[in-house]
């Protein structure tokens, strides 16, 4: 068995297969680990939203845009708090990513590129998915795997993690398994975040998880690396997804297929959202997401409800992505997190809510209707009274689908320790790095999986340039 390497790649996800199969490529002998029984990981849910400026298929369609126009949006939607080093290689790298999937096959949904408004909407159309969604990507990569593998110069062992790394002189030299020791010149970590860790999550994160998140992200990569010194990066920078139904299993995890359709863009909202006191905590017709998915951060237990009658139940669908109108009437009192009462008392008793304050807000908010307008938040959208039993509720939690902290890497991704010097061997990229790393304290749509498959290459790429591989 062959134990050295030039590289070794830990994780064959979306930055650890491009990774391993372009470093192949130009001459490297890789080790390749994963440790679930297949290759993909978060890419088996993944929406595998990509953007990039400036490509073809951009350019095929008539559509202008630029490194610097993206920049600026990612600049505006993340406040500023995103890396400038990182955002401007995801982002130049970007381009040449969304080139290369379409020469290599990617299926691109017949409506990419677009405007997507699931979070703060970029000012042009440079977000890319393909018909089925991270599993689009997937079968680009794990056709580009299965072929540099049958011609050689990657070993990949499935069912196999990497314990713990090895180190020489200060240097990564190697990783530790159940299958024993591996040795090479360099380790790239690609084991994607730490949203089913709920330890790790509340140590880095420090918020209380409900998680989608794919069940290998477990923060392995993050906790070895933390083990030879490196530094985590990103803290007070998590931010949920908006709005979750809670596991019929009482437990940490969200039922991601049935997600309730809190986008004002694409159903104007005839329901309140309110908190376990029973109070509005935010416009419901917000159009910005981030906006809303900032205001979720500091309501108690990031749990909220959005609470209407039968007449809106009727008039405003789908209130849960895939349900009829019958679908959520028969879920309701059945079903964790959908709730159906006659009065408005009852609704709240179910819920968990305080039915005084439930009360004395959809009183409130009937108010702002008959006057047109919201005086507790500016809401525009005043479409109807509540006031029709029965009357309906779905509970709803911030979600964990990334996660924003990771490893904290220099602009050529080698890994930092906490007093800013390099730990020589050791690069990551993907979501070890955290999402922050290319997003700061927001969503920027396409900037997890471009920068996951870009900084893969790269990496790998700039080895062979330094003269890593012995060909």
């Amino acid at each position: 068995m062959n134990k050295q390497f030039d590289l070794i790649v830990i994780g064959a996800g979306t930055t650890g297969i491009p990774c391993a199969v372009e470093a192949a490529n130009l001459g490297a002998k890789v080790l390749l680990l994963e440790k679930s029984h297949e290759v993909g990981g978060t890419l088996f849910t993944s929406g595998g939203h990509m953007s990039g400026a400036g490509t073809k298929r951009q350019k095929e369609r008539g559509i202008e845009d630029s490194h610097a126009a993206h920049l600026a949006d990612i600049e505006r939607i993340s406040h500023g708090t995103a890396r400038k080093d990182l955002s401007t290689l995801a982002v130049t790298l970007g381009t040449e990513t969304i080139d290369w999937l379409d020469e290599q096959g990617f299926e691109f949904h017949e409506k990419a590129p677009r405007i997507v408004y699931g979070h703060e909407p970029y000012g042009v159309a440079r977000t890319y998915y393909g018909t089925e969604s991270g599993l689009s990507i997937l079968k680009v990569l794990k056709r580009l795997l299965d072929e540099r593998i049958a011609l050689g110069g990657i070993d990949l062992r499935l069912n196999t993690g990497a314990n713990s790394l090895i180190e020489e002189g200060g240097a990564v030299v190697g990783v530790r398994t159940a299958e024993g020791d591996f040795t090479a010149k360099n380790v790239v970590i690609a084991t994607g975040g730490f949203g089913a860790n709920p330890e790790m999550f509340a140590r880095l994160e420090g918020a209380p998880l409900v998680s989608a998140a794919w069940p290998t992200s477990t923060g392995d990569g993050i906790a070895m690396a933390e083990e030879v010194g490196a530094a985590v990066a990103g803290a007070g920078t998590y931010l949920p997804t908006f709005g979750g139904l809670p596991s019929p299993d009482g437990g940490v995890r969200i039922r991601w297929d049935d997600r309730p359709l809190l986008v004002a863009k694409e159903r104007p909202p005839h329901e309140i959202y309110v908190d376990r006191r029973g109070n509005r905590w935010v416009a419901e017709d917000e159009p910005s997401i981030d906006v809303k998915e900032h205001a979720l951060v500091g309501i108690e237990e990031m749990t909220f409800w959005t609470f209407f009658d039968s007449a809106a139940l009727e008039a405003s669908q789908p209130m849960v992505i895939g349900w009829s109108t019958d679908d959520l009437k028969a879920h309701a009192n059945v079903l964790p997190g959908v709730f159906s009462g006659n009065t408005i008392e009852e609704t709240a008793a179910r819920m968990g809510v305080d039915p005084a304050g439930l009360v004395s807000t959809v009183a409130r908010y009937n108010e702002h209707v008959v006057a047109g307008a919201d005086a507790e938040f500016g809401r525009k959208h005043l479409p109807a009274l509540i006031t029709e039993a029965p009357f309906y509720a779905i509970q709803n939690h911030a979600i964990t689908l990334i996660t924003f902290s990771g490893i904290d890497v220099d602009v050529n991704l080698r890994v930092r320790k906490t007093d800013g010097s390099i730990i020589p061997g050791l690069y990551a990229a993907g979501e070890a790095l955290g999402a922050a790393a290319t997003m700061g304290k927001s969503f920027c749509g396409g900037l997890l999986a471009m920068p996951a498959i870009a900084f893969g290459r790269h990496i790998a790429r700039e080895l062979a340039a330094e003269g890593s591989y012995t060909k």
